[in-house]
Formats: C-alpha cells, structure tokens, sequence
C-alpha cells in the first residue's frame, strides 16, 4: 500500500475539489495522479458513480466535479479516498511516443532568435537542442487539445515573453521555462514560438479529438518549408505520427 498521508483535499467552489499529491510537476508526483485517474476509470467501466460529471488530472492534482442533485461532497469524496486507499500508486497507461514535424524557418519560427541571443546558441544549436528531447505530456489544459510537455533541456529553459502576443497560430511550438506545447487554435499567448507543426491536434472528427493525452511521450523532428506546406495541405493522419504503438 502507498502511504497517502501526503495528500490533501482542497476544494474548489461548491460542486468540486482536487485531491493534491504535490506542490511541484515532478513525474512521480504525476504517476500518482494518474494512478488514481486510472483507478476512477475502471471503477466508472464496473460500476458508474452516481453524481461524479467528471475527473480531469492536472500535474499535481486530480480535479474532482460531482452533480449535488444527485449525489454530495462526502459520498464522492469517501468513493475517492476509497479508490486511492486500493490503489498501489502504479499506473496502467502505456505511454504512446509521437513523432511530430515542425518548421523553425523563417516566420513560422519567428522568436528563434531571440532565443539563440538569450542562451548564448546558434539556430542551428537550438533546433537541434529542442528536437533532440523527449517530452512528456503532464495534462491538458488552457484549451482543448493543448498539452503540457516537461523536458526542455536546461540551456534552453526561458521565461515567458514579457509581451505576451494576441494571435498565436494554430501550429505553433512554443517553451517557457522547463515545458514545451503546441497551441491546437489561433489564441493569445505568451511562450516563444520556435516553429510551427502543421499536424491538427484537436478534431471533433476524432474519436478521441484530442492527439495527445496525459502520459504520452512526443518527440519533435526538423522540416523545411516545402515539406510543411505539403503536409498543411494534404493532412496528416495521426497514426502516422506514432513511433510505438501501445
């Protein structure tokens, strides 16, 4: 059994609460919301628990909504706390690992060199420092679709922009400090935009919308323009995209 005297319950208005493991993103912080997401689904698949709308993971946390017509806070907290006690703290996902096309050149990279003169690279160095990692996905958030990836290496680990931009296009990779994302809409933001990948990350079309999901594994790979334009107008089909298959 895990010892889960650690984990706190906090609530978040009147119809929901997050159970807390941590207070930093650390992957083992976020097996263990996973574990127990995980354990939710397979109690929900048995057996469904009246008034529990939904559980969403987040990188330390497991956010909790409940229905309070049909259920009430110490039900489907004690389900919860039931759940986490049977856990054994491990998940069951195996992780997918996508491999995702991205253009640094010319405006659709249009901060890379900023970011070569704030960590002291060339472009070359930079692209090649970025898609050489391997990013983790911690949760999805701010958007549909858009996903939370740890592993920036450390030299190019950047705060966020002081001038956060009103139109991020749909496509753009962007950091900001250890994470990196894709934006899957045209939004504001606030990250460096190093390049832009012309796979569509959410589509209603989907089952499920969403192409990354918590615990995947995404590894990013240099193409030129010409290739970009190509992939941008013919699509891109997801599994296409998987280096392993679950």
């Amino acid at each position: 059994m895990v010892d889960h005297d650690d984990v706190r319950i906090t609530d978040v208005g009147d119809t929901a609460f997050n159970v807390e493991f941590g207070s930093v993103v650390d992957r083992r912080i976020n097996a263990r919301v996973m574990g127990l997401y995980q354990a939710v689904a397979r109690r929900k698949a048995a057996e469904p628990i009246a008034g529990l709308v939904e559980v969403v993971p987040t990188f330390r946390s497991l956010h909790v909504v409940y229905d309070p017509t049909q259920t009430n806070r110490q039900t489907i907290e004690q389900v919860i706390l039931g759940l986490l006690r049977q856990d054994d703290g491990a998940t069951t996902h195996t992780p997918r690992t996508w491999r995702l096309p991205v253009c640094y050149e010319g405006d659709l990279g249009p901060d890379v060199d900023e970011v070569c003169q704030a960590c002291g690279m060339t472009r070359d160095q930079v692209i090649a420092l970025h898609g050489g990692a391997e990013y983790f996905v911690y949760m999805l958030g701010f958007m549909p679709g858009f996903a939370y990836m740890g592993g920036v290496p450390e030299r190019l680990r950047l705060p966020r922009r002081s001038s956060p931009r009103v139109k991020v296009p749909a496509g753009s990779v962007a950091i900001a400090e250890e994470l990196s994302a894709v934006y899957p809409w045209e939004s504001p933001g606030g990250w460096h935009l190093l390049g832009r990948s012309p796979v569509t990350f959410f589509d209603l079309a989907r089952d499920p919308p969403v192409l990354l999901c918590p615990g995947d594994l995404v590894r990013f790979y240099p193409i030129d323009r010409a290739a970009f334009d190509a992939m941008a107008a013919n699509g891109v089909a997801p599994q296409s995209l998987l280096a392993r298959m679950p």
